[in-house]
């Protein structure tokens, strides 16, 4: 609900969300940026959207609510036509046993709209407000099952006997079933939280997989025979040439599903069996979480926070290709994002739009590269900087030297874990004595598949599983179970698993956790819904600088850092499992090769 500035200066004040000097901040924030204040109070986090539309309906005396699309049935729906729903912003989503319909609207002071409403439902409405983003997920109930729609419109295409190879403009015009087919697999894969797509040619068959929290799953199979007009329309979505199937394409376009926008990075490959596609979605909506909400707790937790907050120096996010570093960059750098420090980044591509960051895309073909990207932003006066990926020894020199003058630098490395970065830094000819005293901190991390919280199963393992988890995780006399239990109790005290039971003891294990096999609604029946990080934070000590200058050996500098307090990414991983976050399975499968 769009409200004056002067109106959401009255309600923040009133909720104690600022202070006088805070509200002259944003004000001239709006101010200069040509913003209302609802947006910037939304954007410096002041408050959720959720919480700020429930001050402004209790402002405004109309009751807030948070509606579940599942609760909504198909009659209630259908007595507001689809056209006028959208166009107002409305849905009806409860009746009562004396016949009053609950409406839900996102601006309750639209007398035209709740008129013209009103006339198509009767007067025996109660008005709700909600937000528009809560108002367009149920809107989404009007378009069905998008799988049957999919299975559809390729049906109405089996029969067509069209060469694979002969694509002619009417088969890829906007309201040709390609264009509807493409369409459809893409609000598909967003429904289904997909973070790509992949169009795959067979022998005989189109095979459609999207990677749902970090697993490939096969959703469809199409008619060999529309592959051609298939790739032809994704390529002019990304403005690639048509006519060129002989050598990859790179490019990316932009959607609008449910109210939301979202970018797709296009990538095209020939193959034996003509050409692939993957198309990378990213959210441009989203906006960034805590550190917190990514999954840091505990001393990983402090320890990045305490690097965050140096004037100067390096702070490396390591992982393979997939594991979360951008978004953990992405979160970082929106905490620092203040009106006194200037942030700018070179990144490849630049994945997460960040308001007041002056962000840089590198263009190899221009000459705009990593190297001399940050080569130009050392001249742009910054306080802090980010380079998308040190990937070679002239970058990683820059870099440290940047560290050096006073900036302070985040980038990432693939590597396996946190300790391997630092030698990975010397096979790129940086001296061990700049390593050791600018680099503040390294991250190693991955991505497990969260648990669905509606459906998880708590089972007791049997002796020769509680063994097993011992031995998978190190767990010698040494480093018992009663070092697990510490965590496991600090990490609860954390709310990691929130109020799920305690899954140790001092001497074993008490329960274990597992996804559903058969799943149920709200996860899709897949048993896990979303992703959540595993982290290792080394910190650098006095004790591994000398480590570093002495060219010590990663495993070297790991054991110095467990024994100064380091959780490493499998502990974590395990903590994690033990409160029901995630499976000890996952675990495994994200960190075993170490």
């Amino acid at each position: 609900m769009r409200v004056s500035d002067i109106t959401i200066e009255k309600i923040i004040t009133q909720a104690g969300l600022v202070n006088e000097s805070k509200l002259i901040d944003l004000k001239n924030e709006a101010e200069n940026s040509a913003q209302p204040l609802q947006d910037v109070v939304l954007h410096q986090r002041l408050a959720s959207d959720d919480t700020l539309t429930k001050m402004i309906g209790d402002y405004i005396g109309v009751p807030f609510v948070q509606i579940d699309p599942k609760d909504i049935s198909e009659e209630l729906l259908l007595k507001i036509p689809e056209h006028i729903a959208r166009q107002y912003n409305a849905v009806l989503f409860a009746a009562s046993e004396d016949g009053v319909l609950s409406l839900a609207m996102d601006d309750p002071d639209d007398v035209q709209a709740l008129s013209f409403i009103q006339k198509e439902i009767g007067y025996n409405v109660k008005v709700f407000l909600a937000t528009k983003a809560n108002i367009l997920d149920c809107l989404e109930n009007y378009r069905g099952d998008v799988s049957k729609e999919i299975d559809e419109t390729i049906a109405i295409q089996q029969n067509d006997q069209a060469d694979a190879q002969t694509v002619t403009e009417e088969e890829f015009s906007e309201n040709s079933p390609i264009a509807q087919t493409v369409n459809l697999l893409l609000e598909y894969a967003i429904k289904s939280s997909a973070s790509d797509i992949h169009i795959e040619p067979r022998e005989g068959f189109v095979q459609i997989r999207y990677r749902i929290d970090g697993v490939l799953r096969e959703v469809n199979k199409l008619p060999q025979h529309v592959l051609g007009a298939l790739v032809s329309r994704v390529k002019i979505l990304a403005n690639l040439k048509i006519d060129e199937r002989r050598v990859p394409q790179d490019g990316r376009f932009k959607i609008t599903v449910s109210g939301k926008q979202y970018a797709l990075r296009v990538s095209t490959l020939p193959i034996a069996d003509g050409e692939k596609v993957v198309m990378r979605i990213l959210d441009e909506s989203n906006q960034s979480v805590e550190l917190e909400q990514l999954g840091y707790w505990g001393k990983s937790l402090l320890d990045i926070k305490e690097a965050m907050q140096q004037p100067n120096g390096m702070i490396l996010v390591t992982g393979p290709t997939g594991s979360g570093k951008s978004t953990s960059l992405f979160s970082i750098l929106t905490e620092l994002n203040t009106p006194d420090v200037n942030i700018s980044t070179i990144e490849d591509p630049v994945e997460y739009k960040i308001t007041g960051v002056n962000q840089v895309q590198t263009n190899v073909k221009a000459g705009m590269t990593f190297a001399s990207g940050l080569r130009a932003l050392l001249r742009q006066d910054p306080n802090i900087i980010m380079v998308g990926e040190i990937r070679d020894s002239e970058t990683a020199n820059l870099g440290v030297q940047a560290a050096l003058t006073g900036h302070l630098v985040f980038s990432t490395l693939h590597t396996n874990n946190a300790a391997t970065c630092l030698p990975r830094l010397l096979d790129m000819e940086i001296e061990p004595f700049l390593i050791a005293s600018t680099v503040k901190a390294v991250v190693g991390q991955r991505l497990v598949r969260r648990l669905c919280n509606f459906c998880k199963q708590q089972y007791t393992p049997d002796d020769g599983e509680v063994k097993s988890v011992g031995e998978l995780f190190g767990l010698s006399a040494e480093r018992s179970f009663s070092y697990i239990h510490e965590l496991e109790t600090r990490a609860a005290s954390e709310q990691i698993g929130g109020d799920a039971p305690m899954s140790t003891t001092e001497t074993s294990l008490t329960h274990l956790w597992k996804a559903s096999p058969e799943g149920c609604e709200e996860c899709n029946h897949l048993g896990f819904k979303g992703r959540l990080g595993i982290y290792e934070v080394l910190s650098i000590s006095t004790a591994i600088q000398r480590q570093i200058t002495a060219n010590a050996t990663s495993n070297e500098i790991q054991s110095e850092a467990i024994s100064e307090g380091m959780t490493t990414m499998q502990i974590d991983g395990l903590v994690k499992a033990l409160r029901g976050v995630t499976t000890i399975a996952d675990v495994l499968r994200v960190t075993r090769e170490q």
